[in-house]
């Protein structure tokens, strides 16, 4: 499976976290994985399982960070479709080292192109970049208390 259909599968997984409680989550993550992914290895469904729970282990943490750089806006307020594609890149941005923040950002303008309203791409684009910033003044703090 390419890197991109990997990322638009996971979003698709992630999309249904507002729509079931979380006891539910693991059941339609199986049959999702089981379903409705086609030729996929069992590697490739054991690593979407995977990141689909490291993200959910992360999502308050993410979600903080969506409403700190969103001015105002609460993740009940953004649409879910944006929210998803937020919650992905966030995670990538963040937590995942294999993954650089340019081409998180990237992939998540890609999808918010194909799911999202028209303009969600720079309303994505501004809040992963001020995320990139805010990730990058941390680094540039913990080097300079050393």
């Amino acid at each position: 499976m390419t890197r991109k259909k990997f990322r638009e599968n996971l979003y698709i997984m992630l999309f249904r976290l507002d729509f079931y409680d979380r006891e539910e989550l693991s059941g339609q993550t199986d049959i999702y994985l089981e379903d409705e992914i086609e030729n996929a290895s069992e590697k490739d469904k054991k690593e979407l399982r995977n990141k689909f729970n490291s993200i959910l282990s992360h999502l308050d943490k993410i979600d903080a960070q969506i409403e700190e750089k969103s001015n105002g806006w609460t993740v009940k307020r953004i649409s879910k479709a944006e929210l998803t594609v937020l919650r992905l890149a966030i995670f990538e941005i963040l937590y995942d080292d294999d993954v650089p923040d340019g081409v998180a950002i990237n992939e998540a303008v890609e999808l918010s192109k194909i799911y999202c309203a028209g303009k969600a791409k720079g309303f994505v684009n501004g809040i992963l970049a001020s995320v990139v910033r805010g990730k990058e003044s941390n680094v540039e703090q913990d080097y300079a208390g050393d």
